[in-house]
Parts: structure tokens; sequence; C-alpha cells
């Protein structure tokens, strides 16, 4: 199968390349870059790495599959010693005191991080604008964003700047920017791999997901990163994702989509006509092929940004600038507290944390939050009942294009609904990749939980499917 590491693995074995030059290479790129994808480089911890692995492959030494391999990590994962900003001015000079459980087993496994990368302030938004380092342009269209929140993740795979990165998704983060920028981007099952050391969004969403090029990358880095830790009650223990397993879709015998979606007055015309064009081409192979009925798309935006806003309004609430982060002083604490927030946090970060407590407030929390509680076990029901109709659910990642840098701001509802494609998804817990192919802002396909094999199956089917 197609894979980068697996390339780079052998030409580090056969002596084709050195690890040092590898890294040393991919730094330059990061550090020319005109993206905005780079929060900062990790120059000396890569190149110290490297020169170890070198030094095995020269004393004859077994090196892992992903021993040497570089990679990029969103700037809201935890890696000790060096800055972990979350795209924000409040900790812009904050340095991790410990490492990510999911990072943590990359490095046991021998990849270089090489770059902490822009997104969207604590993962707030939709197109990696709302950040103190510059919007991330994207790698087709500078003009255009470069999706969000992982969008610099994104964009560092895409112009091969890194060969694998490390997003976060809470309602879309890895898989649109994956769509924008025409790479792989997965968010796997909930709970599949560890939390711990991420920085929250929305808690009982969060997810730990890989961008790459293709399909068996995504494999070998979610191999590596799955698995129960204590440190994150919500894990739990998984089976390791065979090369073999993946190679043969045969067990995949129906496919769904959701009418509404495809239907909504909201969706561009050109990704329509080629999402069902996709699907004729599915049909082609004989698969079968079933129209699914699901919640509206304002339904699914506002239920999901309604459980959002409150958990985020309640993680950040420890951001005051007496622990972490900036601190600006003024006649007391309160008032410290007070300004320190005020002047600290963006705009769309301060109006989720405002949206959020409004939600939570006595006398709206009935109304609203348990309200949200309730329709999110009603979208985890509909799913169930959708796998037992059928094996896959495929779906465009956006309703409409990416775009122009500035656009979003201006609009900070019409970012919010660009996220309705994918955000039930998160709501149900379920595995759902986005791949390169099928519309200009690619496909997602999703299984019923603890599935992502299967999502990797049917990826592969498409791969040269369409």
């Amino acid at each position: 199968m197609e894979s980068q590491i697996q390339h780079i693995h052998k030409q580090l074995l056969d002596k084709k390349i050195s690890c040092v030059d590898l890294v040393q290479e991919k730094l330059s790129l990061l550090k020319e870059n005109t993206h905005n994808t780079v929060n900062s480089l990790l120059t000396d911890l890569a190149l110290e790495r490297a020169a170890l692995v070198d030094a095995k492959i020269a004393n004859g030494e077994t090196i892992g599959l992903l021993e040497g391999i570089p990679f990029g990590i969103k700037d809201v994962y935890m890696l000790q010693g060096t800055y972990t900003t979350a795209s924000s001015d409040l900790l812009k000079n904050y340095k991790s005191a410990y490492t990510a459980t999911a990072i943590q087993k990359l490095l046991d496994a021998g990849a270089i991080p090489i770059v902490k990368e822009n997104c969207d302030s604590f993962g707030h938004g939709s197109s990696s604008e709302n950040t103190i380092f510059g919007a991330v342009k994207n790698a087709v269209n500078p003009e255009l964003v470069g999706g969000g929140s992982s969008g610099g993740s994104a964009v560092n795979v895409a112009k091969d700047y890194t060969i694998f990165s490390i997003g976060g998704d809470t309602g879309g983060s890895v898989r649109q920017p994956a769509g924008y920028n025409n790479v792989y981007g997965l968010k796997p099952t909930y709970g599949r791999i560890s939390r711990y050391g991420l920085m929250a969004y929305a808690s009982s969403t969060d997810c730990v997901g890989p961008l790459a090029k293709s399909v068996e990358d995504i494999r070998i880095v979610l191999n590596t990163m799955s698995g129960k830790d204590t440190k994150d009650q919500t894990t739990y223990t998984s089976k390791t994702i065979e090369e073999d397993s993946i190679l043969n879709a045969s067990n995949i015998k129906t496919v769904g989509y959701f009418k509404n979606f495809i239907e909504s007055e909201a969706i561009d015309a050109q990704i329509k006509a080629d999402f069902l064009a996709t699907i004729e081409k599915i049909k082609a192979k004989g698969i079968e092929v079933k129209e699914l009925d699901f919640f509206k798309s304002d339904i699914l935006v506002s239920t999901y940004y309604t459980l959002a806003m409150a958990e985020t309004a309640s993680n950040l609430s420890r951001l005051d600038g007496t622990n972490y982060g900036d601190r600006i002083e003024d006649k007391n604490l309160k008032e410290s507290y007070a300004i320190t927030r005020s002047e600290k946090f963006s705009e769309e970060t301060k109006r989720r944390i405002v949206g959020g407590n409004q939600v939570l407030s006595q006398g709206f929390s009935d109304e609203i939050y348990l309200k949200g509680l309730a329709l999110r076990d009603a979208i985890s029901e509909n799913f169930e009942k959708d796998f037992e109709e059928v094996d896959i659910i495929l779906s465009p990642v956006t309703p409409s294009r990416p775009p122009k840098i500035g656009d979003s701001l201006k609009d900070p509802l019409a970012m919010y609904l660009s996220d309705a494609y994918t955000v039930g998804f998160s709501l149900g817990h379920l595995p759902t990749l986005t791949i390169p192919q099928g519309t200009e802002t690619g496909l997602q396909l999703t299984a019923a939980k603890n599935n992502d094999e299967l999502v990797l199956k049917f990826a592969n089917f498409l791969k040269d499917m369409i």
C-alpha cells in the first residue's frame, strides 16, 4: 500500500537518506513557508532525536517503523518543555510541564516532533483565523482559509512539511481542514485515543486525530496512539488494525447517506452533483445504497454548539492568569481576573464562554442545556438504528467550499453552519474519516462505534474507484 512512512523507513534503512538531513529539510521548509502554519519550531529536540536514529542505523541496530519520521503537533497538546500556546494571547508564554499521552506514544515509537502548529485559539473556529499567529492559508489557494481548527496541521501535511500531523477534532476540526486541503483526516471512535494532555474544548466530544496523505499512514499512526490510559477514564482497549485487514472491503454490502444533507438549500451545487456522481459509482460496483432520514442540519448545529459552549465555559474557567498564562494586574483580584480574560481571550473564545455561561445559568439550564443532552441521546439512538441497515454512512464534509480569508470573521453564524455535516458524528462518538476524493472538499466515511477499521477499509476501496 502507498505509504510515506514506509517509504521513508526503507530509505533510512537503505542509507539513501540520513534522518538528520530529512529533519533539517522539513525544518527549513517550515521556516520558509508563507502559509502561517507554524507557532514554534522544535529544532533542537528534533535534530537531537534525528542524530540518535542515524547512530542506531550506523551501528546496525533495528529501528521501528515510525522511528525517525518527522511529524507536527497542533498547538493544543502538551509536550514537556515546549511552548503550548493554543494560539492564544493568554498562553503565548506557557511551557508544558508534561507530555500528552498520545504524543508520548509517538515519541516512544521514535517519531520526531518538529513543529507546534497554528490553529484556531483553543480550537474555537472553523477557519484557523482566530489565532494570534495570523490566519492559516489554504494549501491549494492561499487566498482561502486553511480550515479549522486544525488548519496548520492539515496544510503542513498537504504541503509535505510534515509526514503526518496530530490534530484535535471536537466537531469536525480534523475532518473539515483535511477536506479543505485534500488530505486524509480521521476522527476515531471517542475514547480510542487518550485525551490526557490535550487542552479541553468540549470534553464529551474531543478526539485526538491524525492527518496524513494515505490511508496506510493513518492506520499506522492510529494504532500507535490507541489504547487504554489510566489518566483518561473514557479510554478503552482496542484491537490493532492490521494492514491486510483493510485491503479487503468485501464485507461492506450497504452504504447509506442522509438525503436531507443533499437536499439542503445550503449545499453548493457542484458539491451536491459530485456527491451524487460518487453514489452512482458505488452502485455500479454492486453495493446497495440507501437514503436515510436524519435530524435537520440546524438541529445538529444548535445541539452541538449548546453543549460545546457549555463545556468550554466550564473548561476555560481555570484560565484567569493565576495558575496559567499571562496576567494583567488591576485594583483587586476580581478586576484582575476580569481584565485578564477580557483582554487575553479572542473574540470567538469570549463569544463561546458567554454563550456557555448563559446555557448553564439558572433558569436556562433546564430549558436549553438539558434539552441539548436529550437531543444528543436521540441522535445517538438514530445512528444505532441506521447502522442496523447500512455498514457505512457517506456524506460530504462541508456544504460549501472554503471561504476567502476574512469572510468567516464577519459572519460567525455562517462559520457555525459550515460544521453542519461534521458535528452529528461527533455527538454520536462515531469513527469518521475524511478522504480527499469525491467532491472538492472531500467525503466523510462513518461507521458504527469501535468500527474504525471499517472506515479505513472503505477508504482504501474508494481510493482507486473514484
